[in-house]
């Protein structure tokens, strides 16, 4: 008879506590549990959104192990950072009083295979052993996402919304644009105040009026049109009115709150020549309020930190690692072409002059990325400690 192998009893902070990983989707939640009394993971099924199943799943299984143990059991509980934001740890601190770890989905490591399994109970089973080797000291299995408070969430809104007006702008614009032409009619710009007026006597290429579903399909767009203008300027009355009191509280020079503290931020930002108020306010409300440790990690969360391939006789750069929204990587690059023609004295700039001297083309475009990274940690360091970037100019 085969001897059979026995199992080595948890250790350490495995011997009292519960690990647990929730799997969040629209369709319905899976729960992975594993439990000091056992190495075994088990799963289960709730709704979605199923709160209320969560908090007594978590309750039964924490005191059938208190019971069997006789001591008290801490509960560890993590999910994947998705779309449905951060409304589940605020939920599990408030209600449950447990900080949950939210992980970044792509830090996780995943089989290498050309074809790898792939369900909601796989991925379940793997947060749970990740959330178990983080706990034993293991800080490279995953990387927690860092949970903006209800008050820095919402002060995002105001730009994200600002570029949501521009695009839906853009699209009315262009659709306007694109009828009048269909008719032969041009140079009619379809934000002009008077675009009404122009285009009530509006006639076809051939002299002729305009068929009458083209013109009010024109007319019901720019009526759109007309409201997402009005919406953007109200926004952007909303976003100067966050300078002028940022500047306010900077010349009072007293202690703040958070959201006066944003404010004094984006004024101080504001007052370097080149950088502009959605600048400034991004600036401060999507990247500044987090805290990094130092340059690297801040162009490693932007995405602008070089990816190095070195294997053997093989060293080649891969480029930048593009791990952070790519929206706000493509407005730092506008930032840093405008910094170039905004700030030409400034040592930056000077840098990148001296790399691109004569060149055309790509070479430009690849500094001026390596410009940006140089452009994010420089202004970082003056909104956090008042150091002027080299040669900058302050208006």
């Amino acid at each position: 008879m085969s001897a059979r192998i026995a199992l080595a009893a948890p250790a350490g902070a495995e011997a009292s506590t519960l690990y647990v990983a929730v799997e969040v989707s629209r369709k319905g939640w899976v729960v992975g549990l594993k439990s000091p009394l056992g190495e075994k993971i088990g799963l289960h099924t709730l709704g979605a959104a199923d709160v209320a199943g969560l908090k007594g799943l978590l309750e039964k299984h924490r005191s059938r192990a208190e019971r069997a143990l006789g001591r008290g059991v801490e509960v560890r509980v993590c999910y994947e950072a998705g779309y449905e934001g951060f409304w589940l740890a605020r939920w599990l601190q408030q209600e449950i009083g447990l900080e949950a770890v939210v992980l970044d989905p792509a830090s996780l490591l995943v089989n290498r295979k050309a074809k790898q399994r792939k369900t909601d109970r796989i991925d379940t089973k793997k947060m749970v052993r990740a959330l178990l080797a983080y706990d034993r000291g293991d800080a490279a299995v995953l990387s927690r996402v860092r949970v903006p408070s209800v008050e820095e969430e919402d002060r995002k809104r105001l730009l994200r919304e600002r570029q949501r007006l521009v695009r839906e702008r853009t699209s009315l614009t262009n659709a306007i644009k694109g009828l009048l032409t269909l008719h032969g009619v041009f140079g009619l710009e379809p934000r002009a105040r008077d675009f009404d007026a122009a285009f009530a006597a509006v006639t076809t290429a051939c002299g002729e009026p305009l068929p009458p579903r083209a013109r009010r399909e024109i007319e019901r767009l720019a009526e759109r049109l007309g409201l997402v203008m009005r919406q953007v300027e109200a926004v952007e009355a909303e976003r100067d009115e966050a300078v002028c009191t940022g500047a306010a509280v900077r010349r009072a020079e007293e202690p703040a709150g958070n959201a006066a503290r944003a404010d004094a931020t984006i004024a101080t930002l504001t007052g370097l020549k080149g950088i502009g108020a959605n600048d400034a306010t991004l600036l401060t409300h999507e990247v500044f309020y987090r805290e990094f440790r130092n340059r690297r990690e801040l162009a490693g969360w932007a995405g602008l930190a070089p990816t190095p391939w070195a294997s053997g006789d093989v060293e080649r750069d891969q480029g930048i690692g593009r791990d952070g929204p790519g929206w706000i990587r493509a407005q730092l690059v506008q930032m840093a072409w405008r910094w170039v023609r905004f700030q030409p004295d400034s040592a930056l700039s000077q840098w990148f002059q001296a790399r691109t001297a004569g060149a055309r083309g790509r070479i430009r475009r690849v500094m001026i990325v390596a410009l940006a990274r140089k452009l994010l940690v420089a202004l970082w360091r003056y909104a956090d400690t008042g150091l002027v970037p080299t040669g900058a100019r302050v208006a």
